[in-house]
């Protein structure tokens, strides 16, 4: 049975592959479509459609909240335990709404993240470079640059932290039961996601680096950008 499924998984991502490689106009595969195939059946990573906006030209969420701080970037319906990697209904998904945005569930064997203010974003990836440190993915926002890792506990990051003299308030950590915007998304409050550093697949799911890797310099960068302070914002 296991080798079954296994063969039509990969008849899946084949098919999906050559739709994609066709680069017909017709193939039914628009960009943000295009994007949750390719992290769910290439990278086998866990996606699930955001909220979306109330209108093309609108800035407000489509949740019935009025007051949504994340308007648009967020899960609605389906909910986040709904994330998956399955083609056939990703598929679905964004066949029936092409204009979702992609939200990566976060944690378990997917990856994680740790977020910091954009204008800190630059100073983090140049301490890494320079320390031969390499990173993985970066997603960035107008706002916010986020860095993907490898999957860690929430014990593992605790210890990671309270080993630092100061962790500014203006992290966020993306973990299990968590969630973060992909490429190419709009994103919350204007603008749009992009790859600052694009996921590395010459050896199948991208690399990633494990959080005890980059925390310190995350810190570092963080510490004199707007926000800063000493609460933890998980």
């Amino acid at each position: 049975m296991r080798e079954i499924l296994g063969r039509r998984l990969q008849r899946l991502r084949s098919s999906w592959l050559s739709l994609r490689s066709s680069g017909r106009p017709d193939g039914g595969c628009p960009a943000l479509r295009d994007a949750a195939m390719h992290c769910a059946t290439v990278r086998q990573w866990p996606v699930l459609p955001g909220v979306g906006r109330a209108g093309a030209d609108s800035n407000r969420c489509a949740c019935p909240d009025p007051d949504c701080v994340v308007p648009g970037a967020h899960p609605f319906d389906p909910g986040l335990l709904a994330a998956t990697s399955d083609a056939r209904m990703v598929g679905w998904w964004w066949a029936n709404r092409p204009g979702a945005p992609v939200l990566l569930a976060t944690g378990g064997t997917a990856p994680c993240a740790v977020s910091l203010p954009a204008v800190a974003g630059p100073k983090a990836l140049a301490r890494l470079d320079a320390q031969g440190l390499r990173p993985g993915p970066v997603v960035a926002t107008p706002t916010r640059w986020s860095l993907l890792v490898a999957p860690y506990s929430l014990e593992r990051l605790g210890e990671l932290l309270y080993a630092q003299d100061h962790v500014p308030s203006s992290l966020r950590f993306h973990g299990e039961g968590g969630y973060l915007l992909l490429p190419p998304s709009p994103a919350a409050g204007g603008g749009q996601v992009r790859w600052e550093r694009e996921p590395s697949e010459a050896a199948g799911r991208p690399w990633l680096p494990d959080v005890e890797d980059v925390v310190d310099a995350l810190v570092e960068a963080s510490s004199g950008a707007p926000g800063g302070g000493s609460r933890l914002a998980y």
